[in-house]
C-alpha cells in the first residue's frame, strides 16, 4: 500500500459520505528521527475494515488501526504520538528510531 495523493483521499471520503459511511482520516502531523513518512502523509480507514494509503507500516499502522477503530465507535479527533524507539525499531526488524505525532480525525456521516 503506497502514499495517496490529496485528490484522491478526498475523492474516497466523497465516495464513503455518498454510501453513508463513517471514516477516519490519519494524517502524519510532526516527525523527528528516522520515520518512515514525511509530513502530511494520510491513510483512510473505512467502517467496512478497508484502508488506502500508508502512514508507516508495520507496528506503527497497527497502532494507528487501534486508534481509528476506536474514533469510528466514538467519533473524536485527537492528536496521537507513536514513538519507534532504536529498541522497538530493532525487535520489529526496522530502521527508524524517531517519533511521529499522527492526527487521528473522525469524519462521521
Amino acid at each position: 500500500m503506497g502514499t495517496i495523493t490529496p485528490i484522491e483521499s478526498y475523492r474516497l471520503i466523497a465516495e464513503a459520505h455518498a454510501r453513508g459511511e463513517s471514516v477516519v482520516v490519519a494524517t502524519v502531523a510532526h516527525t523527528r528521527g528516522s520515520t518512515p513518512q514525511r509530513r502530511g502523509a494520510k491513510m483512510i480507514f473505512f467502517e467496512n475494515g478497508a484502508t488506502a494509503g500508508t502512514v508507516g507500516g508495520g507496528c506503527i499502522e497497527a497502532e494507528v488501526w487501534a486508534e481509528a477503530r476506536a474514533a469510528l465507535r466514538s467519533g473524536e479527533s485527537r492528536l496521537h504520538k507513536f514513538s519507534l524507539t532504536a529498541e522497538e525499531a530493532s525487535e520489529e526488524g526496522m530502521v527508524c528510531g524517531g517519533v511521529m505525532e499522527i492526527f487521528i480525525d473522525a469524519w462521521k456521516f
